[in-house]
């Protein structure tokens, strides 16, 4: 067999293609197919591979183009967080000079209806001290500021210098613990001493426990320090209680300093001025209408409901009606005293009037 095959190889090679051959056109004959078998082999065996060509392809198109958009959108993003850095700090900008631009109209304004001689100072620093509350403002000696000058704000008095130069001066705040300052308040004209307590509520010292000073009220300048001038707002009584001793504890909250500090006015020559008077709101009190009269009431002719209010005008109303009845007359001495226990004379029917009896005529 073997040699056979060997002579025959060619033979053997050619009748074993024709008859794959012929089962292939059978196969296809029998599946009714158009397409050769050849290149559905080819199709099936290449597609595997295309799909991953086609998968990297893509894959890696999709990735550059990507990259290439988020490049773009960076790009594009900062500039726009460049833009809006730029717009806020515009913003603010303009926040600040319209605030400034305000202060300015205050200052101005405060000038104009103040009789003190005033110049106006911008503050350009503070103190370095732990506790220390002291800021240095951008007008000195050669602008006419002194030792000892007050320093205020529309608002308040805010603090007094301590040091001049020649281009600047340094100032104490209120609220410094080495602070104090005469004040009175404003209802009761009650004299004490400013004291700063180092934090932002100040201390009024030397206030008697009998003194009349509440919690909401109002304290100005006294003048009795001879730096500020009598009549600038200190500020407001947050706290009132008895002190341990002789005097009051009273807190008071700094008007001057509530807004910031920012420009503040020099006061050159001290001018006083009176204390307002305190005004107090007037409080509305409403009340409903009268009910209606009862008509089963003892006072059916509304005698005592008319203009009477209360239960006790109502009581009074009857003993004057009693007193009236009985003949007795309130203040006088020596007269007998009126019985209150008898029936109130309003309440009283009078007795209906008999019917006159007719007189039969007689026969003489």
């Amino acid at each position: 067999m073997e040699i056979f095959f060997n002579r025959y190889r060619s033979l053997t090679v050619l009748l074993a293609a024709l008859v794959a051959q012929l089962l292939l056109l059978a196969y296809q004959v029998k599946t009714n197919s158009d397409v050769r078998l050849i290149r559905v082999w080819a199709v099936t065996g290449v597609m595997p591979l295309a799909r991953v060509v086609e998968a990297f392809r893509s894959n890696t198109t999709g990735f550059f183009s990507e990259y290439l958009v988020l490049l773009d959108v960076k790009e594009e993003n900062k500039t726009l967080k460049s833009q809006l850095g730029s717009l806020k700090m515009e913003n603010q900008f303009l926040k600040t000079e319209l605030a400034t631009a305000d202060r300015a109209r205050s200052l101005a304004a405060f000038q104009s209806r103040s009789p003190s001689r005033t110049i106006a100072a911008r503050i350009i620093g503070t103190g370095t001290g732990a506790n220390s509350k002291v800021v240095f403002l951008d007008r000195g000696s050669s602008a006419g500021v002194a030792k000892g000058m007050a320093v205020v704000t529309p608002d308040g008095i805010v603090g007094k210098v301590i040091s001049s130069y020649p281009s600047a001066s340094q100032v104490i705040l209120i609220t410094d613990p080495s602070f104090a300052a005469g004040v009175i308040s404003q209802k009761s004209r009650v004299h004490g001493t400013l004291k700063g307590q180092g934090h932002s509520i100040c201390l009024i010292e030397y206030i008697q426990n009998e003194e009349q000073v509440a919690a909401g009220e109002w304290f100005y300048t006294s003048g009795d320090d001879r730096v500020f001038p009598k009549g600038l707002p200190v500020g407001q009584v947050k706290i009132v209680r008895p002190g341990k001793m002789f005097f009051k504890e009273v807190f008071l909250v700094p008007s001057g300093l509530q807004q910031g500090l920012e420009e503040v006015l020099v006061v050159l020559e001290g001018v006083h001025q009176t204390i307002p008077d305190s005004q107090e709101t007037p409080q509305t009190l409403h009340l409903l209408p009268a009910p209606p009269a009862d008509p089963n009431a003892a006072d059916p002719q509304g005698v005592l409901s008319g203009n009477l209010s209360t239960e006790a005008d109502q009581m009074l109303e009857k003993y004057r009606r009693t007193g009236e009845a009985q003949g007795h007359v309130f203040g006088k001495a020596g007269n007998k005293p009126p019985n209150f226990n008898v029936p109130d004379p309003a309440a009283v029917k009078p007795p209906d009037p008999k019917p006159a009896v007719p007189t039969q005529p007689t026969n003489r």
